[in-house]
């Protein structure tokens, strides 16, 4: 077995390591930063005081970032870039700023708008700002990865980019900023942990380091994710879902997500479901399948290295989990009819799809739809 292993992000972990965001910037000879964020930081104080304490290294702001965030977004961003000759980049928040701060730290130093990459196979020049990362959801792991998932409303599409310069500079995880999470978006963000650990152990191009930390980071998520949403102040299971989140980022980036994150995309774009509770939607259903494939005896190894007895146990667990914590279970409110069903099937056939160990068919994409909707 061949395989190779990259990591070239910086992680920084700990409370109160957010205050280090200018030091890092000073050691990268960087001097005039923006700052991209969530509307809700901004208007929480949080992106003020940030900017505030940056020693004027901050001199521009973009905080127009949708939940999906829409190429137009990273257009008007880059342009922002463009126009103030920023040096590098800060993101805080939870994948959607990051997705759109990936993209503009690259499209920014090209004349190109971000929809020439998005979706055509066209590849992103390497060359980008440098980005420094600050998650805020204990979620996406977005801040170690080389991806940024864009949605292209106009033209009903949603899909991610892979880049080489999309890689952060370094990443800050400070558990406090994720303390005021409510408890749908620690289940939602928390689930997606679970998805990118899972996924990308049993992914095609898995390979030992990534397995090691998908491991870690899968039995950090169902010792520590409950108890975080049942109780937000508990500074150890905020803790350890941060570390889960961080390491499953880890655990998946080079491998790359498999079925759960190719059918996630439609059930987003078209219905609006959140992403991490569109990934955990399907994830204990593929478990089952791929417990019955070529690769199954991995699967039965993750489940029993995570403290199951064997892996419909581990799908079992996956259900209960989401179901405790009120994340979605089924399609059923949906009403969805074969029209609509026979679109979720086409759309699905994302390339994502192509990296799970069973082969995919339509057959049992159309038995998946409708056993969720019906």
């Amino acid at each position: 077995m061949n395989w190779d292993y990259i990591q070239p992000v910086e992680i920084h972990f700990g409370k109160g390591r957010v205050n280090e965001i200018k030091n890092i910037a000073s050691s990268l000879g960087c001097k005039k930063g923006i700052l991209v964020a969530s509307p809700f930081f901004f208007k929480s104080g949080l992106a003020k005081k940030i900017m505030e304490e940056s020693d004027d290294m901050l001199v521009a702001s973009y905080g127009d970032v949708s939940p999906n965030p829409d190429v137009t977004e990273v257009d008007a961003c880059a342009d922002i870039i463009r126009q103030n000759n920023i040096e590098f980049v800060v993101v805080i928040g939870g994948g959607s700023p990051m997705d759109c701060a990936k993209a503009a730290a690259s499209v920014s130093l090209t004349k190109d708008s971000i929809r020439k990459y998005h979706g055509t196979g066209i590849s992103l020049p390497d060359e980008h700002l440098p980005l420094i990362a600050v998650p805020t959801t204990a979620g996406t792991g977005s801040e170690v990865t080389c991806v940024s998932v864009l949605s292209d409303h106009a033209n009903g599409k949603k899909a991610p980019i892979v880049s080489n310069g999309f890689y952060p500079v370094a990443a800050i995880i400070d558990p406090e900023l994720t303390y005021t999470m409510p408890p749908a978006v620690t289940a939602g963000t928390g689930i997606d942990v679970l998805s990118h650990a899972i996924e990308g152990y049993w992914s095609k191009g898995h390979q030992p380091i990534c397995d090691a930390l998908a491991i870690h980071a899968a039995s950090l998520v169902f010792k520590y994710l409950y108890r975080a949403y049942t109780n937000p102040d508990d500074e150890e299971a905020r803790e350890k879902m941060c570390e889960a989140s961080v390491i499953a980022g880890l655990a998946f980036t080079l491998p790359k997500t498999t079925s759960s994150h190719a059918c996630s995309f439609p059930l987003t774009n078209i219905y609006h479901i959140p992403h991490g509770e569109a990934c955990g939607l399907t994830l204990d259903y593929f478990v089952r399948i791929n417990s019955k494939g070529e690769g199954a005896e991995r699967v039965e190894y993750l489940a029993d290295r995570l403290g199951f007895k064997n892996a419909s146990d581990l799908a079992d667990a996956i259900f209960s989990l989401k179901k405790k914590m009120g994340l979605r279970c089924d399609l059923k409110d949906l009403e969805l009819d074969e029209k609509q069903i026979k679109e979720l099937v086409t759309i699905s056939r994302h390339p994502n799809l192509y990296n799970n160990p069973v082969e995919i068919t339509d057959e049992m994409l159309d038995e998946m739809y409708r056993y969720l909707a019906y």
